[in-house]
């Protein structure tokens, strides 16, 4: 039969140059498209031949062969699904989008590669990716349960021109037959053909099949089919039906550990978004995270079976980057090469959806397998508290999962705010905490000194980020959160006692031009002096934390209000030494000292530790003459 050659349209040549040099950052995608064409055929036939049994000719048995030809430098990649008739070819393969090409093209131009529009599904443009690894493509059909034709065959070489001939082909479906490139021979090799199947096809519903020669025992060689992916999708197999080892070994094949994994979220959504999803929480923290690494790399994406990408962010939030699963939906919008995701509605609903199903397993397992969450917690809660300042409408419900001991729990035991609220009397207004660098510091501190005193809970929190989550969480069910070192006490002060001391407190404020003001204490019982920073000032352990961090020379001068104890002997004692004798060349030394002891029971460093030490040397020498 003579051919017949027709010219591409104007618009569909530059669209080809564009997806051959610069749409794909991966030429390896094309075996993924081409796979993911056949694919759809074959299931277009299954679906048409539930009402045209007709259409099966014969034969039921699925399957994409892929045919590696080094002699002749060609990969074929066949399916027995569909097939094209010679006038579906010419549409199909001659035009991209029947209608609204020139759109397309413009849009394209106008985008870079992060931004390119709409679905590849959409324009078909996946099929021209195999012109990045040739230099000329035949495609050989026949329709399904079409009496009217053998077969045709398409040609091109994608530079503007394509032949079409009638040709003679036994069975239904489609070859697309590859000549590569000189530099692309590697495509040929069975380890480099298994690789990119493994990696994007792996879980493709039917066989992807491949010929190789088996050696006998007797040195006789065969060549056999041999299948290339699992077909194991278990995120599409009902719940019930998946094993506990089958996650397991699932669960290892996507996160590289050695263990199980500590919870299984298995379910899917239909309607106006569908999508199916697995995941699963580890039971510590990713090994990349251990020595001060991160990752970002969280949920594989499939459509419809098919690998899209293995990194994909903007299915969850940053603070869920532990969990590790699959999503698979065919309502994700893809830019142009199926590479990266535009933001979309359906993408949001999928998101919130993915977020709300973690958030509520986190909180069933806790509630249920509370021993099994609290060793989830100790090494992963640090991620959730990252999504009290980055996930706004779920912060009550991360809040509800934050565990912390305070100073009714023993060592490594936990509360929750829940419970801190259902202890609280009704009197208290505020749920209490102090930050610290551990618990052992905490509880010797003096700013707990009143709240010991009078039997109220204080939380503990002794983790850097929690500086961070209580800047963003005020407040907890309309209870406002205090940090006892900060700010003032609600008690009420006796008006006579601070005229007695106010001598006392002129001269400190004169003498410590560190300090803000000097004030008598409502906090403390057994402790003489403390400082305190504003109800919104800088704390002493962040201002400790952001200098580890090297941003100790960015901070401003700090000034906190030092608080002395009435009650306290040493705090009676100077008070009457000022009302003896202002001048006494002892007053300065001794309330050096009692800013000095000051910073240390905050848990930070005296500016001048050897000035420090003289003044105590100083008082030991005088007292042992006594």
């Amino acid at each position: 039969m003579s051919a017949e050659t027709l010219q591409f349209k104007t618009e569909l040549k530059q669209i080809l140059d564009i997806i051959i040099h610069s749409l794909y950052s991966h030429k390896d995608i094309f075996l993924r498209e081409l796979i993911s064409n056949a694919s759809d055929a074959i299931d277009t036939l299954r679906f048409q031949s539930l009402t045209k049994p007709e259409l099966l000719e014969g034969r039921s048995e699925w399957k994409i062969k892929i045919i590696a030809d080094e002699q002749n430098k060609t990969l074929t990649i066949s399916d027995d699904g569909i097939g094209m008739s010679k006038a579906t070819i010419v549409e199909n393969l001659g035009t991209i989008a029947r209608s609204g090409t020139r759109a397309f093209l413009d849009a394209l131009k106008k985008s870079d590669a992060q931004t390119r529009p709409a679905l590849i599904g959409q324009f078909g443009v996946g099929f021209y990716s195999a012109f990045m690894v040739a230099d000329r493509v035949t495609v050989r059909s026949r329709l399904a349960g079409d009496p009217t034709s053998a077969g045709v065959q398409w040609e091109s070489d994608g530079k503007g021109e394509f032949s079409v001939t009638d040709i003679d082909k036994a069975t239904r479906g489609t070859d697309v037959v590859l000549h590569l490139h000189d530099e692309d021979l590697e495509f040929l090799k069975s380890w480099k053909i298994r690789e990119i199947v493994k990696k994007y096809s792996d879980f493709v519903e039917h066989p992807i099949v491949i010929d190789v020669d088996k050696e006998d025992e007797s040195k006789n060689k065969t060549t056999v089919e041999e299948t290339l992916n699992s077909r194991k999708a278990i995120w599409l197999r009902p719940k019930a039906e998946v094993t506990k080892e089958e996650h397991a070994e699932f669960y290892k094949h996507l996160s590289h550990d050695s263990d199980e994994p500590a919870r299984i979220i298995h379910f899917s959504v239909e309607g106006a978004v569908e999508f199916k999803a697995l995941l699963y929480l580890p039971a510590h923290k990713p090994f990349e995270m251990l020595f001060g690494g991160d990752t970002r790399k969280g949920l594989q994406l499939y459509i419809q079976r098919v690998f899209i990408m293995d990194d994909c962010e903007a299915l969850l939030p940053l603070y869920l980057r532990f969990v590790k699963g699959v999503v698979d939906s065919p309502d994700l919008p893809l830019n142009v090469s199926r590479e990266l995701l535009q933001q979309s509605a359906p993408l949001s609903k999928i998101k919130s959806n993915l977020v709300n199903y973690v958030l509520k397993n986190l909180e069933d397992m806790k509630r249920d397998q509370y021993d099994a969450y609290v060793s989830f917690y100790q090494e992963l809660g640090v991620f959730l508290k990252e999504g009290i300042h980055q996930d706004w409408s779920n912060r009550e419900k991360i809040a509800d999962l934050l565990l912390y001991e305070s100073t009714r729990t023993e060592s490594g035991q936990f509360t929750t705010f829940a419970k801190y609220l259902l202890a609280m009397p009704e009197t208290q207004k505020e749920i209490y905490y102090l930050i610290g660098e551990n618990r052992e510091m905490l509880e010797h501190s003096p700013y707990l000194e009143s709240f010991k005193a009078q039997g109220t809970e204080v939380l503990l929190l002794t983790d850097p980020v929690d500086e961070f989550v209580v800047q963003s969480l005020t407040e907890y069910k309309g209870k406002k959160l205090k940090a006892v070192d900060k700010g003032s006490l609600d008690s009420a002060m006796d008006e006579d006692k601070k005229k007695d001391f106010q001598p006392l407190l002129d001269y400190l404020k004169e003498k410590l031009t560190e300090v803000k003001e000097a004030r008598l204490s409502n906090r403390l019982k057994d402790s003489a002096v403390c400082l305190v920073a504003d109800e919104w000032g800088m704390g002493a352990h962040m201002e400790r934390l952001l200098q580890r961090m090297g941003r100790g020379k960015e901070l401003p001068p700090s000034q906190r209000a030092l608080e002395i104890n009435p009650d306290h002997p040493a705090i009676q004692a100077l008070r009457d030494l000022v009302q003896r004798d202002r001048t006494d060349a002892r007053l300065e030394v001794y309330a050096r000292l009692l800013y000095d002891q000051a910073v240390i029971a905050e848990g930070s460093k005296v500016k001048d530790p050897v000035a420090f030490a003289q003044r105590i040397n100083d008082l030991v020498v005088k007292d042992a003459r006594i």
